[in-house]
């Protein structure tokens, strides 16, 4: 039996609002500043890499052969919905680039629906996923009325977002699931604020 330290994640720092989260490793050589495209609870995102989480376990002589990363990968990938799907290509940082300019061209607008809607919730940052499928609007706020309201009123308007509070120690996490944010991510839109 031989003792190996290999990658079996890496802390990975993610979102306008940022989060870290442990990603199975799917290459030794993410170093830290590596940009990544993750799947998160939110959908697809960028990442950076912060650090690489080894870990030392003994693995027989019969594993040696590559197949213990793989089963390891497979193992975390059940765990969790979080999952690296790729190195950012430079289409993927210009995507990104383009769809931050655009959240922050839509910030007064959304501040004004929030405002008109009659919500009692600050509007702190907004930003796309990566696939343009969901508007995440980071909010100061507990998980409340407000949030689900604000949720329901922009699906209503059209709009597919996640609404996500955050107070003075960061993103608010569901008590049960310990991620996601109101809307459709199954959240507070979907009755799991309280």
């Amino acid at each position: 039996m031989v003792n190996v330290s290999a990658p079996s994640s890496v802390l990975v720092r993610y979102g306008a609002v940022a989060e870290v989260a442990k990603f199975p490793a799917v290459a030794d050589d993410l170093t830290r500043g590596t940009q990544l495209v993750v799947q998160t609870h939110r959908g697809l995102e960028l990442g950076t890499v912060l650090e690489q989480v080894r870990e030392r376990k003994p693995i027989v002589g019969a594993h040696l052969n590559g197949n213990e990363h793989a089963h390891d990968h497979e193992e975390h990938s059940g765990e969790s919905s979080v999952n690296i799907v790729r190195v950012a290509t430079p289409d993927d940082v210009q995507a990104g680039a383009t769809l931050r300019q655009e959240a922050t061209a839509g910030f007064d607008v959304w501040q004004g629906k929030i405002q008109q809607w009659g919500l009692e919730l600050i509007l702190l940052d907004m930003e796309w996923t990566l696939d343009r499928a969901k508007l995440i609007l980071y909010v100061l706020s507990g998980r409340g009325p407000d949030c689900t309201k604000l949720a329901l009123y922009a699906a209503a308007a059209g709009t597919p977002v996640e609404v996500q509070p955050v107070d003075a120690n960061g993103v608010v996490q569901l008590e049960s699931s310990g991620g996601g944010g109101c809307g459709s991510g199954g959240g507070c839109g979907s009755g799991g604020c309280h």
